[in-house]
């Protein structure tokens, strides 16, 4: 197959209000070309309506009916992302028909890794059969069911797309990336296997620290939290969370690492020491590697955190370098992603496998809602 354009859509864990848009020509094995890439913003009502949703999520807990408000924002989130997608083809000179996917990876309200042999839950809102209507663009949608049906995490589904990125930039099996959105994940590529997990949590727990004693979005450029001081007594009592030291494959949930991990802290503190968590928490998963990571290629919001950089510098004893100076987009990997893992499920290729995922087999998934009739 030659390299075709796909894009790729991705609203993270952390709710800063905008969608992730980036296009990408891939015949979903290696990255042929950068196409452009934005950030659209989500209207205002949306980000409340997420909000009441995440709640309505955690009550619900993947016991009963689901929620009614389900249905409410998976239309509206479509509908955003669907018109945001409609904009960003023609402000940037191309057709729906230049088009071969829409990777919509859509909006996360819950996931629960497998557990003591019981298999795992995940719910992603987004309706694919609506976009792919709306935008006259097949669709590739619902990434992560079937790699939970079949046994596995659901997550990390980045690792296939940040090997490529690996060998794009001609990285060693002593490079890490690392991607710091809501939840942290590495990826590395020992030269046999490709291994990849959740590492604990990056910006939700701190963002959502400031946003309940300030109510701004998050810590802007890491200034609060590089005012206060780390509680190294609580910090290293955290570390010895068993999630941390377990082998991997592993996944987290947004909230499995709360906010309140800071509890009885002043606002400065609390953040120093969520930030210092974070990066602590990715030194532990580098220890659980077969091969001793050098360097750290940092993608995601985090990264422009300039408190957090340090931190993980400090706490992980690697080279930390930003995507940017890599030769890659750390605002649009994620979205890039998407684009690469909807090339893979148009061409029926695996999208997860067994040291990523923990799945028994590479897995392929994804489905396909096709532009014509709107269904798949």
């Amino acid at each position: 197959m030659q390299p075709a354009w796909a894009i790729g859509l991705m609203t993270g864990t952390v709710l800063d209000g905008f969608i992730d848009i980036a296009m990408l020509r891939t015949d979903g094995e290696t990255i042929a070309e950068f196409g452009p890439w934005e950030l659209a913003p989500y209207p205002t009502d949306i980000r409340d309506l997420l909000r009441r949703t995440f709640d309505a999520a955690r009550d619900w807990n993947f016991t009963g009916l689901e929620p009614a408000i389900f249905r409410e924002a998976e239309i509206a989130l479509t509908e955003a992302q669907s018109e945001a997608v409609n904009r960003f083809v023609a402000a940037h000179g191309f057709a729906a028909r230049d088009i071969a996917a829409v990777g919509f990876h859509g909006q996360t309200v819950l996931h629960v890794a497998p557990k003591h042999g019981r298999r795992g839950h995940t719910r992603q809102l987004g309706d694919g059969a609506i976009m792919a209507e709306r935008t006259g663009i097949d669709v590739v949608h619902d990434f992560r069911s079937a790699d939970v049906e079949a046994g596995g995490q659901g997550a990390p589904l980045s690792a296939i797309y940040h090997r490529a990125m690996l060998a794009r930039i001609g990285a060693g099996p002593d490079t890490v990336m690392l991607n710091l959105g809501g939840v942290a994940n590495i990826t590395c590529f020992d030269g046999q296997e490709m291994m990849a997990f959740d590492t604990g949590p990056a910006n939700a727990p701190v963002n959502d620290w400031i946003r309940a004693r300030t109510g701004a979005e998050m810590d802007f450029d890491g200034r609060i939290a590089a005012r206060g001081c780390v509680d190294e007594a609580r910090l290293a009592q955290l570390l010895e969370h068993p999630f941390l030291s377990a082998p991997f494959p592993k996944s987290l949930d947004r909230f499995d690492f709360p906010a309140n991990m800071a509890d009885g802290l002043g606002l400065e503190d609390g953040a120093a020491t969520l930030t210092a968590f974070t990066a602590g928490a990715v030194g532990k998963a580098l220890d659980l590697l077969p091969v001793r990571a050098r360097r750290l290629v940092v993608c995601g919001g985090g990264r422009k955190n300039p408190h957090m950089m340090a931190e993980l510098a400090r706490r992980t004893g690697t080279e930390i370098t930003l995507a940017e100076a890599a030769g890659l987009r750390g605002d649009a990997v994620e979205a890039e992603c998407f684009a690469f893992l909807a090339m893979r499920a148009m061409r029926g290729l695996p999208i997860s496998f067994p040291l990523t995922t923990g799945v028994p087999a590479p897995q392929t998934g994804g489905r396909i809602a096709r532009h014509e009739t709107g269904q798949g």
